[in-house]
């Protein structure tokens, strides 16, 4: 999947991304709608992971999608 596919499917995305990362809040998630980058920040905060690390995990689990 690609990063247009998660952005169009972004509302049941969601649900995936909170079951991965329990940290993200549903505001945090409702902030990035869909923005890679957002997402990527979002992570950072949350779990304190180096932005290319961040990256990493983003790019690992829509992938895997």
């Amino acid at each position: 999947m690609n990063w247009e596919q998660v952005d169009g499917n972004w509302e049941q995305i969601k649900g995936q991304l909170r079951n991965k990362w329990g940290k993200l809040t549903n505001d945090d998630l409702e902030s990035a709608a869909g923005d890679r980058q957002q997402l990527v920040g979002k992570l950072q905060e949350r779990y304190g992971d180096a932005k290319e690390q961040a990256q990493q995990k983003v790019d690992e689990f829509i992938a895997s999608l």
